[in-house]
């Protein structure tokens, strides 16, 4: 079977130019608008035809253009690459398409043409396996100046290659993941690029440390302490926890706040605001030798949340204070130290970060801000290189909303598709 495409003014003109060209023989598979009537433009409308090559008319032959009205080499590539991006997204809509009342397989001006299902059937398995392969063209050439594209990806692999690339992963690490990935994927799965699309998610999947929320039980309390650098949104972090285990659990468990933050006034009277809203214990502490006595004041919570102050990474001063008051604990309370970092900074200032804390000894870590940026690849490099569980994932600034316990699901999902808090 052959696909012609045939355009106009309005569908009507369309359609007159294809039963002029190829008679009644055809069969419509698509009508869309390709772009409205705007100022200084006119509308144009498509209409995709499909008919089999011995229905074709003597009289239809496909015009070439003459050698020097031809565009130049590099221009003709710009376009080949523009018409097989369209391509990609007609066929993917036309295999979408499984009703056959759905204007697919519809005679133009033939009632009496009728086609077997198994006909129908056997065009749009063709239909989907053309569109797969345009769709491996496509990704083939999604960056053609990259010096660094290896030439060993398989084509069914370059649109995985392609979305996890451009997430901001780090590309040492996507190549040993992909290095992986051929070396132990099913030769049966690589036919097409949507079952390596699932191989590859799975495998992200297992590679991401998650460290699962639990409880605290009757003879135990959970104390944990956020850290991490100015402005990530600790504070408001502390009280989406606060709110989480005070009203959202199965369970209501009794909270109390620390704050350690005494450089901003703003902070503490922010936090000192959460811990009167919802009636929570709240303590401050300046010196080290002040931080067991607050704990002390808090026994009878069940979590302990403690605020730090913000610093700059590469403030040593600010991160050794904090160091101190844990050193300075003489309770029998362990403190989970979770890391929290910004989503929407490159990876190697996320390592960065995590190398300069990474003295407090981090537990788990914890990202903010992922409304805020498109690329999730440097997170997955992250966890994946320091190995250190992730444990929440706060995505925006309501509270206690915006705040989720970390999933590798959840991560992956937002790799390589976006973010989409419809799935939140």
């Amino acid at each position: 079977m052959k696909i012609l495409t045939f355009t106009g003014k309005t569908p009507s003109e369309a359609f007159k130019k294809a039963k002029l060209e190829i008679g009644d023989s055809g069969i419509i598979i698509e009508t869309r608008e390709i772009h409205k009537k705007g100022l200084g433009r006119e509308p144009l409308y498509e209409i995709v035809v499909g008919i089999e090559e011995d229905q074709l008319p003597q009289s239809y032959t496909k015009v070439h253009k003459p050698l020097h009205k031809q565009p130049p080499v590099v221009k003709q590539s710009e376009d080949v690459l523009y018409e097989i991006s369209s391509a990609a997204k007609q066929i993917s809509k036309i295999s979408d398409v499984t009703d056959p009342s759905y204007g697919y397989g519809t005679p133009m001006k033939n009632p009496h043409a009728n086609f077997e299902p198994k006909e129908l059937k056997e065009i749009k398995s063709e239909i989907i396996k053309l569109g797969d392969k345009v769709k491996i063209i496509q990704n083939m050439f999604w960056d053609e100046k990259s010096p660094d594209i290896e030439s060993m990806i398989p084509p069914e692999f370059a649109e995985i290659y392609r979305l996890a690339s451009q997430s901001g992963m780090n590309k040492e690490h996507l190549d040993a993941i992909m290095q992986m990935t051929l070396q132990h994927m099913p030769l049966k799965m690589r036919e097409n690029s949507a079952t390596v699309k699932r191989y590859f998610q799975t495998l992200l999947r297992k590679m991401i440390p998650i460290r699962l929320e639990s409880m605290p039980d009757k003879n135990s309390k959970k104390v944990i302490m956020l850290v991490g650098p100015t402005g990530v949104g600790k504070t408001t972090s502390i009280a989406k926890l606060a709110a989480r285990y005070s009203f959202l659990m199965k369970k209501k468990y009794k909270v109390g706040l620390i704050v350690l933050d005494t450089y901003r006034i703003g902070a503490v009277e922010q936090l000192m605001q959460y811990a009167r809203m919802m009636k929570l214990g709240i303590e401050t502490v300046v010196d080290p030798p002040e931080f067991s006595t607050a704990l002390n004041s808090l026994r009878y919570c069940d979590y302990i949340l403690i605020d730090t102050m913000g610093s700059s990474p590469y403030d040593k001063g600010k991160i050794e204070k904090i160091y101190e008051c844990l050193e300075a604990n003489d309770t029998e309370y362990n403190i989970d130290v979770v890391l929290v970092m910004p989503s929407s900074i490159k990876y190697e200032d996320l390592k960065a970060t995590y190398d300069n804390f990474e003295t407090l000894n981090i537990d788990t870590m914890m990202f903010t801000k992922l409304d805020e940026t498109r690329g999730f690849g440097n997170i997955f490099s992250l966890a994946y290189e320091t190995k250190k569980p992730i444990s929440y994932f706060s995505v925006g600034q309501e509270v206690p909303e915006d705040l989720v316990y970390a999933s590798s699901d959840f991560l992956v999902e937002c790799l390589l598709n976006g973010f989409n808090r419809s799935k939140v």
